[in-house]
Parts: C-alpha cells; structure tokens; sequence
C-alpha cells in the first residue's frame, strides 16, 4: 500500500487548524517542519481537488503553498523516528506516565521520573506516542480513572497507546481494533514489547465488536465525524456506570461531540482543552 506526502507551507499559525481540518479528510498522520506541516494519507484516498479546496478556504486569510510526493509502503515517517524524545504525561510518581521508544533505555531518558508506568511504543506507520496533543490528553484522562479489573474498549487504536496503558493500570481484558491492517500489526507488536497479553487487537471498524458485549471503559481518539456516528453505539456498549473518553476533534467541535453523547444518556465529567484540541470524558447514569 503505497502513500500521498501532502507537503504544506504555510504560517505556523495554520498549522494546528489544517492539522484538523486534514484529518477530517482522511489523513493520518502529520509531522510539523520548519516550513509547515507534512501530512500523509493512503495513496487511492488523495483527493488533490479537496486540498485545493481547502487551502482556497483560507486563501485570504494566509499564504499556503503544497506539493505531493509519492511513497512506497515503509516506515515513512522514520526521520521522525529518529528524533523521537520520550513525553512525560501527569505529576508525581504515583499518577504519570512516560512514553518512550524502544530505542531508549529507562535510565538514558532522563526527564523528571520517576514514573508509575513506563511505556514502550514504537510507531512505524501507526498515529498515538503521546506526542500529538490529543494522545497526551488522553493519556491523562486515563490517569484519572481506575481501570483495575475493567473490561476495555480502545477504538482505532493506532499504535496501542492507550490500550497499553489501559492495560497496565489494571484493566482485566482491553479490546482494541483499528482499519488498517500495518497498525493492528503494530499495535500487536507494541502490546508485547509491554509484557500486555490482556491486550487484544483485530482489523475492523465498531461494526465488527459483539452488540451483546459490555464494557466499563471506552476509548475513542479519532476524528469528529466518526464520533457523532459512533457516539450512540459506545453508548449501548457502555455498562452502567461505565465511562467514555473521547478526543480527536478541534475545540469548535466540542459543542457537537457533548450535545450527541447527553442525547445518548451520558453526562460529561472532564473537559481538557490543548492547542485547541479538545478530549472530553463522560459517565453513563
């Protein structure tokens, strides 16, 4: 499967409102350079009139100029990879977390530790190191919540972050599912460098997960539209008493994401808001 670079040029100003607007058009994974950003979509997904659309929408606004290149299925963001820091998430040794590669070791991090959990992800194609700002707050909310001898529920997992750290605060079993196939690989891969064999991941979409199934805990880091789809369905999978954490979306979105979940019957418990991205967590009554 081979991928579209779409390489942006524009006012670092742009860069996180593109980064959205992006992903509702499918892209999957961006990279912030010195000129702009680099984002990256599966190759029979590019849609050149969409970008032109898209940066028309802000032609008087800012200058952005773009170009697209072509690139065979790899570890594309590797150069990435290579400067890859580990990020620290929470305060204090009883409720943080680090999130480093496996290229580091635990006393070559360095960072402010010690940490109550420590986890090992190497990305490859996949999106979620806690270094975009919706991975990190989610990863925060999950420090809020108690996952011991939960049954959870990661939705589009990417690289298994946060079924990870589900996993290693508690949770008895945590399901994880992702459409790509290279990201349920590395999700897998990800879960055993972690020692997480409660970890579970398969290829498909909510569809796919047993209506019948029930769970306490649903994690959703995706985009805005498959939320508002999707939101009634955690719902009915969520047990009562049970909690939703989603992110994915810009702060504007915020209104949309709430209004749909009380519709479902849940009742918003946490608002976290960086950069103008925006994860919130609900309780089901």
């Amino acid at each position: 499967m081979n991928y579209s670079e779409l390489q942006l040029r524009l006012s670092p100003d742009y860069t996180d409102i593109l980064t959205a607007e992006l992903a509702e058009l499918g892209y999957e994974s961006f990279v912030e350079t010195d000129e702009g950003l680099n984002a990256y979509i599966i190759e029979a997904a590019f849609n050149e009139q969409a970008v032109q659309e898209l940066i028309g929408k802000y032609a008087a606004q800012t200058a952005i100029a773009y170009e697209v290149n072509s690139l065979e299925k790899r570890n594309w963001n590797a150069e990435w990879e290579r400067s890859y820091e580990p990020i620290e998430v929470g305060v204090g040794p009883e409720s943080s977390v680090r999130v480093r590669a496996s290229f580091h070791t635990s006393e070559s991090t360095g960072g402010s530790g010690p940490f109550r959990y420590d986890i090992v992800i190497d990305p490859k194609m996949s999106f979620g190191t806690g270094h975009h700002e919706t991975t990190a707050m989610m990863l925060e909310q999950q420090l809020g919540l108690d996952f011991e001898g939960k049954a959870v529920l990661d939705v589009g997992s990417g690289t298994g972050i946060l079924a990870i750290l589900a996993a290693k605060m508690g949770a008895r079993d945590v399901l994880a599912f992702d459409i790509e196939e290279w990201a349920v690989e590395n999700a897998r891969e990800n879960a055993e460098l972690n020692d997480c064999p409660q970890v579970k991941v398969f290829m498909g979409t909510i569809a796919n997960v047993d209506p019948a199934s029930q769970y306490e805990i649903i994690l959703a880091n995706i985009n805005r539209n498959v939320l508002l789809a999707e939101i009634p369905t955690y719902t009915h999978l969520l047990t009562e008493n049970g909690h939703l954490v989603v992110s994915g979306f810009y702060e504007q979105d915020a209104a949309d994401i709430e209004q749909k979940a009380v519709e479902a019957g849940l009742v918003m418990t946490k608002r976290l808001i960086t950069n103008q991205w925006t994860s919130l967590s609900f309780y089901k009554r």
